[in-house]
Parts: C-alpha cells; structure tokens; sequence
C-alpha cells in the first residue's frame, strides 16, 4: 500500500519497492535484451526493434522509459540519480531518433537496463548510487564545458588568424 504525503512524497512498503523494482527490471530485459541476435552472444530488445517505426517507435520506446524514471521518482530514488536515468533515456531518445544508426545504438546502449541497474542500486544502497551518480554527472558537464571553452578559444584563434 503506497502512502502520499504530499507532492512528490511517496512511501512504499518494502514488499512494493521489491515488486515494482522486479517489474522495472522484467521491463527493461524485455525492451533492451529479450533476444540473442542468431550467431552471436549480442542480444537486442523491443527497444531496438520498434525504433524502426519512424517516430512511433521512437516514442513508445520514450514512454516505457520514461515509466521506468516515473517509478524511480515514486519510490524515492534520489535525484541526482534519477537525472542520470533521464540523461540515459535522453540520449537513447535523441540518437534513437536517427534512422538506422538509431536503432543500432539503441541495440548498444540499452538505456532501459542501465536505469534498472540504477533503480536497484539506490533501493539497496542510496548513498552509493547518489554519490556514483553525481560523479558521472560531473564529469559529464566538466567536458561539456571544457568543450565548450575550447570551441570558444579554438574559434578565436581561428577568427584572429584568418583576420590576421
């Protein structure tokens, strides 16, 4: 029985987080590697395969992601962890959304799996997963904005050079 306090405030029962993150992890299996690729030891999931649809398949496979984050949310995941599980979803959308070379990093990435590994480490150890989470996400705006100020310095020099 789940218990709201208010906005955003959801308790579960342990027997809740353990069916709901059981169902997260049977959803994901099933969108990222419910079958092996014929020959090989790679496996693909319904992700992959309804991403060929152009834009419905890219959508449905948004929406199951965005249920897994929506259930992290409810059981209290903390949020710099559920902002790593929507960068994962984010990057699987914005790429998936490129005909074929979508779909193959779709195959690849397996963003459904990386967000259930995510939930089931903060149900069991939240300072863990905060911590290692926050670290991704540091590092990942440190190179974004390393990018961006070398873009920026590179782009002077280039102006100054040709101006002369």
């Amino acid at each position: 029985m789940t218990t709201n306090l208010g906005p955003g405030e959801l308790i579960t029962t342990p027997q809740e987080t353990l069916d709901q993150t059981a169902l997260v992890k049977v959803l994901a299996k099933w969108m990222d590697s419910a079958f092996v690729i014929p020959g090989t030891n790679k496996t693909i999931g319904l992700d992959a395969i309804i991403g060929l649809l152009p834009v419905i398949g890219d959508a449905i496979g948004a929406l199951v992601s965005g249920y897994i984050v929506s259930t992290a949310a409810k059981l209290g995941v903390p949020r710099v962890v559920l902002a790593r599980m929507m960068l994962n979803t984010a990057i699987d959308t914005v790429v998936g959304i490129v005909p074929f070379v979508g779909d193959v990093f779709d195959a690849a990435w397996k963003a459904n799996a990386k967000n259930a590994a995510l939930l089931e480490r903060a149900v069991i150890d939240p300072r863990a997963a905060k911590r290692s989470s926050a670290g991704v996400l540091v590092a990942l705006i440190g190179g974004v904005l390393l990018l961006t100020v070398g873009g920026l310095v590179g782009t002077y020099y280039l102006v100054r050079a040709i101006i002369g």
